[in-house]
């Protein structure tokens, strides 16, 4: 018996197309159960795209995507093969939780509310095991105290924190991240991305993560993909892409990034 982890997400031979750009080109990779993978690469390479496509805010042009062994992008319809219908993504997109890189709270809800929503929306939770689920996590995030006020009496790294609680308060099996600390100011960056190194401690979350914070990516990652041009060019250990990059635009890049850092 394999003690190798399962697949929880699968692009195989992915095509994404806005018009005449292809941003994704025969895009192929996996990502275990349990992993941390983290994608970098240049502006426009594709890294969103990826994550939209999971959440299916976009739909693949061609290829085929998995989630969990479940085909996400298409399904068998008498003995046929379409694409999926809104039914079907809906079903596994419960599956996928995202953290953005704007907080998208909802201004008119309270904190303990913008966290319960979706859970008695989509998962059909009581109202009292959705607020205990999430005064849970409110602890985790170490915002206990604030689950009565409003988004605008927290600061963007508090609001960012609730956000990462609403995500997991859906028990996904697999956590997007993107670039979850941009629209934050500096001085609280560190936190967040604790809270974040902390929660892929100490579950057994899938996480894909896109970051321009390259010492988080190093510390935290199990593996690292480097992106270019709608592929995967370089893809290994963190301290190997890190330390001894193969592909000189994966040197370049690292170059440039950690020049500006």
């Amino acid at each position: 018996m394999s003690d190798t982890p399962a697949e929880m997400i699968r692009f195989h031979d992915v095509v994404k197309r806005f018009d005449d750009d292809v941003v994704l080109d025969g895009l192929d990779f996996a990502v275990s159960a349990g992993e941390f993978v983290t994608l970098i690469g240049p502006s426009g390479c594709g890294k969103t795209t990826i994550l939209r496509l999971l959440m299916t805010l976009e739909q693949v042009s061609d290829g085929r995507i998995y989630v969990g062994g479940e085909c996400l992008s298409h399904m068998t319809q008498r003995g046929r093969e379409l694409p999926a219908d809104e039914k079907h993504q809906r079903r596994l997109r419960k599956r996928i939780g995202m953290v953005f890189q704007q907080f998208n709270l909802f201004p008119n809800m309270r904190v303990r509310q913008n966290i319960t929503e979706a859970p008695i929306r989509s998962l059909g939770l009581s109202r009292d095991e959705a607020d205990r689920r999430a005064d849970e996590l409110l602890e985790m995030v170490g915002l206990a105290d604030k689950a009565d006020a409003r988004p605008s009496q927290l600061s963007g790294g508090q609001q960012q924190r609730v956000a990462i609680a609403r995500a997991l308060a859906m028990r996904p099996d697999v956590l997007l991240l993107d670039e979850v600390t941009s629209a934050l100011d500096p001085e609280l960056v560190a936190g967040v991305l604790a809270l974040l190194k902390d929660i892929a401690a100490t579950t057994d979350i899938t996480f894909l993560c896109v970051t321009h914070e390259m010492n988080f990516a190093k510390n935290v990652s199990d593996r690292v993909m480097m992106l270019d041009g709608g592929t995967v060019i370089e893809d290994g250990r963190p301290e190997k892409i890190f330390s001894a990059p193969e592909h000189e635009r994966t040197r370049e890049f690292l170059h440039a990034v950690l020049e500006r850092s």
